[in-house]
Parts: structure tokens; sequence; C-alpha cells
């Protein structure tokens, strides 16, 4: 909150944007009908939708030739970064995923999902899921 009113104070409309978009969906979980607070990993996993869904977004703006739109949904996608906790390096993310393989015992690409899921608990709000699963491909392959 105070930074979605530091955002109008300093007419900052991509982070007044951002913000009021993370406000939203935060609110719409918590009137979802469960009554139950929202968890830490909830709030994540909707930050890490909200940024995937602005890359996505720029992506397509780009392929229509539409640089304005793209470089505004990836500057709201870096203020929502900002919510997030630190994002590993892919060094640290592969020794991680090294650590993870062997508590799994997984020797190759059929043992994915026993990585996947210990990773996707172990590494949430740390790394994206498709570095993660590009790097256990790797790293089981």
């Amino acid at each position: 909150m105070e930074q979605l009113k530091e955002a109008m104070k300093s007419k900052d409309s991509i982070a007044l944007d951002a913000l009021r978009a993370i406000k939203s969906e935060i609110l719409l979980l918590k009137t979802s009908g469960s009554n139950a607070e929202i968890t830490e990993s909830q709030e994540i996993a909707i930050l890490q939708k909200m940024i995937k869904q602005r890359k996505e977004a720029a992506e397509q703006f780009l392929a229509n030739k539409r640089e304005e739109l793209a470089n505004k949904e990836i500057a709201q996608a870096d203020v929502i970064q900002k919510f997030l906790p630190a994002q590993l390096s892919i060094q640290e993310l592969e020794t991680r995923l090294k650590e993870i393989i062997q508590q799994v015992g997984a020797e190759s690409a059929k043992d994915m999902g026993k990585v996947m899921g210990m990773a996707g608990k172990l590494l949430s709000g740390k790394a994206e899921g498709k570095a993660i699963a590009d790097t256990v491909k790797k790293l089981l392959g």
C-alpha cells in the first residue's frame, strides 16, 4: 500500500498500474470463498503468474511491432518482480537442483517428475518454473 501511495504521488503510471493489478489479484484471492488467510506461497504464485502474463504479452506486442506497448508490459513485470524473493543465478540453481536430484535418487529423464515436484516446493519464488524445468532436463539428459 505504501508503494501504491508513492506511485500516486510521483505520478508513475506504470508502477501504479502494476501495483493496482497486484492489489486486485490479492483481493480476488481473498474473496474467492476460501476464508483462510493467504499464504506466502500463494502470493508468490500470483506474482509469478502476473510476471509471466506480462512477458508473454510483451512478446506478442513485439511480434506485432508494437514496441511501446511491449516496453510498458516489461516495465510492469519489473515492478512486480520487486515483490518476489531474490532469484537464484544459473549456477546456484544448478547446484540446488543437483542436491535435489541426489536426494530423490533420480538417474534419468524418467525421474524428472520426482525432481520437479521437490524442486517446485523448495525453490518456489526463487526461480521460474521454466528455468527449473530446462535445467533439470539438462542435468538428467
